[in-house]
């Protein structure tokens, strides 16, 4: 039983002294500039009395004797190290103002990308590398896309993107930083009042256009209407036309039979005076003169 008690407590002395002597081991290994890690996407520049003594930009863990000489010793307590992102970047510009060929006010949105392409030159040779690449680029692009025609201004982006990059590039190269895809996003007027008169013209036309439309469907209605009407009314002269015909030739077989037209006539007569309305008397038959003068004197 001692001696797992003094087991346990030897390995838990042991992983107590291990979990505190690593980050100290660690700690005291940085300060004194023994190794250095360079994350991916990232570059260390060391400086040593002014002078830069050694570029790190493979990631990964350098010992920095190996990597740096014996300066590597003294670079940490004399010297300086710098981090530079390595990553690509994008910035847009809005509005640049350009004017057409025309003169119309319009603006132009500029999106670019750039990275670091040399970290000595990007730290020395220019203060503001980002700023002084973003008034390049805006330069160029009004420099570069003023007084096109109007038409090509907002049509041939992919032209005016190149032209824009090739004016660039040269300039940004010098500095370390290095200008990359380069693409006019936006192009637009900037004339607020020369945009209202556009959408008024682009409303009254529209305006017009749909009356020509309505009025040319009220056309075509009217067209359909009257050709049916004119259809219908051919049809019911004709259906007119044809029923004295029709009607004749079946008195024509009525007749040809004295007791069924006799017949018929007598119902026509009983119906036309059913419908009238008039009052009727029967009298009975037998030769009743004198009720039949009767019965008209009273009525």
């Amino acid at each position: 039983m001692d001696d797992v008690l003094g087991f346990v407590a030897s390995s838990g002395a042991f992983f107590v002294f291990f979990f505190l002597a690593e980050p100290l081991f660690r700690f005291v290994c940085r300060l004194f500039g023994l190794y250095a890690v360079v994350e991916e996407g990232s570059c260390h520049v060391y400086v040593l009395f002014g002078k830069v003594i050694g570029v790190l930009t493979e990631p990964g863990l350098h010992i920095l004797i190996k990597s740096l000489g014996l300066k590597g010793l003294f670079v940490r307590f004399f010297g300086k190290r710098h981090v530079i992102d390595m990553r690509l970047d994008q910035q847009y510009l809005r509005s640049l103002p350009v004017n057409s060929e025309e003169g119309a006010p319009m603006g132009i949105g500029v999106w670019y990308e750039m990275f670091v392409s040399d970290p000595v030159d990007f730290l020395f040779k220019n203060t503001d590398p980002r700023g002084s690449l973003s008034a390049n680029v805006s330069s160029s692009a009004v420099r570069t896309l003023s007084n096109m025609p109007l038409a090509d201004m907002l049509e041939t982006r992919h032209t005016m993107s190149r032209s824009v990059r090739a004016d660039v590039s040269p300039k940004s190269n010098d500095w370390g930083y290095k200008l990359g895809s380069v693409y006019i996003r936006k192009v637009h007027l900037r004339d607020h009042g020369m945009i209202r008169q556009i959408e008024e013209k682009v409303v009254n036309r529209l305006r017009q256009v749909t009356s020509a439309i309505e009025q040319d469907g009220a056309n075509r209605v009217d067209i359909i209407t009257s050709s049916a009407k004119r259809q219908a009314a051919v049809a019911f002269a004709q259906a007119t036309a044809m029923r004295p015909k029709v009607v004749g030739e079946a008195l024509e077989q009525i007749c040809k039979d004295p007791e069924v037209s006799d017949l018929m006539f007598e119902l026509l007569e009983v119906e036309n005076l059913l419908k009238s309305g008039a009052k009727v008397t029967l009298v009975p038959r037998g030769g009743q003169e004198l009720l039949t003068q009767l019965i008209a004197s009273k009525g």
